[in-house]
């Protein structure tokens, strides 16, 4: 899925804990070595408009690590070369998904972190195997969310048989286009994909900055490989515990209390939405809004599935709420399904690129872990969330359904504690929906002597980068010098969120293009 226009209000600053010299690398900064200004790539101007200065090469690695002279497959890879004399090495960037494209990423956070910082570092952006513009690129079933698709919710037995009809469908088509290359689509095997870069970008050392999914990669290439990290950070962490069926159980609930966050700034707003002052009656319209698109779907695209859909990122990111209570509005009271339509355009309807993240998705979570195999217990479990937390339940489970049928085997779950790395930056907002917040303290847990700075009352789903000057600081100290905020507790430094944006009308507020442009790149499900 991808998303477009967004909104990102002023900032707030409130820091608690201390900042404490911890060196990530005790060698510090250096003078860069000829390995790194001529490594074995061959590099090639692929700048944008937004990113003139990216450079694009491509990396042959094995599809099996534990074959290296087998098959080949490549890795396409984007580069902001640094521009200081003093030189801390390439650091990788990685948005998420699994299935988000990272060629874009490496412009964006060259450009967003501060000049001084950037200019230090090659910043390296990687299309993990089988994403984007490396190759095999998997799409296992081109147009498989094509509108308007099922009631997500199965009201009948013979409904929830054909979704599972779809979701098996779905598995079978990846079993036969990439019998020979499933095996191997999994995060071990990416991560091993990291390190061949290191390898060719002749760095003794990388520096890895992951969001979302982004984190798990993270951390499962520093428990593979500790001694090749130099500083680590994490943003919006996944808890490793639950990779993956638990975690998407638990994002059902999250996901519903963001919903809800939604309805009460709806009802904050009643003189400009005119859906009412009670956030429990804007909910209750929502829904009738989500049963009158079962029937008649909006402009032939907009059933009660696409609805959810589109809604689903406003649990990503607040900066979406405006035109999402805009589209619900014009709906409900304008009796006017065009910009509803519009919103699904925008933050919901998936191209090309999306049915190959989706693909990517699926094929790496399906092997990651173990799932149920019997689809009844997926049956009771969402039934039983759905009673509590109804807004992405079904959605949730379809989404990841052909997990239950997929065809190859499970790995054994990667156990991501480490006690080898130099001291690793951790950011997690309290009420983040897509990986909730005890994630991040089970991973400050596991990874010794890492540092955890908590966005109190932040709901978003990527928080650096974004606006935040007090995160934004932790990040920049963090990537210049080493030092990381030591408090003790459950978190050694926290900042307040960003103040929700006002209507559109409104909002007299700066917006962020930093905001806009972050979430316009992270893939949304992980």
């Amino acid at each position: 899925m991808r998303t477009r226009a967004a909104v990102l209000c002023g900032a707030a600053l409130i820091v608690a804990g201390s900042v404490t010299a911890v060196p990530a690398d005790a060698s510090g900064p250096r003078p860069a070595p000829a390995a790194a200004q001529a490594s074995g790539l061959t590099w090639k101007k692929c700048g944008t408009t937004d990113y003139p200065t990216l450079q694009c090469a491509s990396l042959k690695v094995p599809l099996d690590h534990a074959r290296p002279s087998g098959r080949q497959i490549t890795l396409a890879l984007s580069r902001v070369r640094h521009t200081a004399r003093t030189y801390q090495g390439p650091l990788l960037v990685n948005p998420g998904g699994p299935g988000g494209s990272g060629l874009t990423l490496a412009g964006f956070v060259a450009s967003a972190l501060p000049k001084a910082v950037a200019a230090q570092y090659d910043v390296i952006g990687f299309d993990p195997r089988g994403v984007g513009k490396s190759t095999p690129a998997l799409d296992c079933e081109p147009g498989y969310f094509d509108p308007v698709r099922p009631d997500t919710v199965p009201a009948t037995p013979a409904r929830e048989k054909a979704g599972v009809t779809r979701a098996k469908a779905f598995a079978a088509a990846c079993g036969r286009k990439y019998a020979n290359v499933l095996p191997y689509i999994d995060t071990v095997s990416a991560a091993r994909d990291v390190d061949a870069v290191r390898r060719a970008l002749g760095a003794g050392k990388v520096s890895y900055f992951g969001y979302s999914y982004g984190t798990y990669l993270g951390a499962v290439y520093a428990k593979l490989y500790p001694e090749r990290v130099r500083r680590l950070v994490l943003d919006s962490v996944v808890d490793p515990t639950g990779v993956w069926y638990d975690d998407n159980i638990r994002q059902d609930y999250a996901f519903n209390d963001r919903h809800r966050a939604l309805m009460a700034w709806i009802a904050k707003y009643d003189s400009t939405y005119r859906l009412g002052t009670d956030p429990e009656k804007v909910e209750a319209r929502w829904y009738a809004m989500r049963a009158a698109l079962a029937k008649k779907p909006a402009g032939g695209k907009v059933g009660a599935s696409e609805l959810e859909d589109t809604f689903i990122p406003g649990g990503y990111y607040n900066g979406y709420w405006p035109y999402l209570a805009e589209a619900f509005t014009a709906y409900v009271n304008d009796k006017n399904p065009a910009p509803l339509v519009e919103a699904y355009e925008d933050f919901a309807a998936v191209d090309g690129s999306g049915d190959n993240g989706f693909s990517v998705y699926a094929s790496v979570q399906c092997r990651d872990a173990s799932w149920p195999r019997d689809f009844e217990q997926w049956h009771k479990d969402t039934r039983e969330v759905y009673d509590r937390a109804p807004f992405m339940a079904w959605n949730n489970a379809w989404y990841n359904a052909p997990c239950a049928f997929w065809p190859t085997s499970s790995l054994p779950r990667v156990n991501i504690a480490n006690g080898k790395l130099p001291p690793a930056l951790l950011f997690q907002a309290t009420n983040d929906a897509a990986t909730p917040y005890q994630g991040g303290v089970t991973v400050h847990h596991l990874l010794a002597g890492s540092s955890l700075v908590l966005e109190r009352g932040g709901g978003n789903h990527g928080i650096t980068l974004s606006g935040n000057t007090c995160l934004d600081t932790y990040l920049a100290t963090y990537l210049t010098n080493g030092e990381v905020p030591r408090a003790g507790g459950e978190a050694d430094a926290v900042c307040q969120a960003l103040p929700d944006p006002g209507p559109l009308a409104a909002d007299t507020s700066s917006t962020s293009s930093r905001g806009a442009g972050l979430h316009g790149l992270l893939r949304f499900r992980g």
